[in-house]
């Protein structure tokens, strides 16, 4: 749960930054955080997600057996673009605090705009990845980030 409340105040000082609330840490085996970062969206490049500079960030700095090892703990559950990158550079567990359903759900009960890639589970990209989430306790926070960041706050 402590790594999960720190993507939350990743999540939360990407908001406070304008960008979209969203922060992830890679742990190792050992509980040691290798590597952080939060989303980085705003000045146009809509693929600088956190799970996305994990996977690309990885490679250059674990061994593959290393990398099997780790947990990316992160905010949201990973988009179809980071789930595929997180499975094809070898990542291990995924632990997340709120599902993409969920987002996908209170957006759509603000009037908020949609994602234009579909919300898929990331089972459904990369189903040899072990995945835990959500964590309900977190859930009402999140919510209320993202429902800041929509400009309902």
């Amino acid at each position: 749960m402590a790594h999960l409340r720190r993507c939350v105040e990743l999540a939360r000082e990407a908001l406070d930054d304008g960008d979209e609330p969203f922060g992830s840490v890679l742990v190792d085996p050992s509980g040691v955080v290798r590597f952080e970062d939060r989303n980085r969206v705003k000045d146009g490049d809509q693929t600088r997600h956190p799970e996305l500079e994990i996977a690309r960030w990885a490679p250059g700095h674990l061994t593959p057996e290393e990398r099997a090892a780790a947990t990316v703990y992160t905010s949201g559950e990973h988009c179809p673009m980071c789930a595929a990158a997180h499975a094809w550079v070898g990542l291990g567990r995924i632990v997340y605090a709120v599902s993409s359903a969920q987002l996908t759900e209170w957006r759509a009960g603000w009037g908020a705009a949609g994602s234009p890639v579909l919300p898929l589970p990331i089972r459904q990209v990369a189903p040899g990845v072990p995945v835990e989430g959500p964590a309900p306790e977190l859930e009402d926070e999140m919510r209320a980030l993202h429902r800041a960041a929509a400009g309902l706050a």
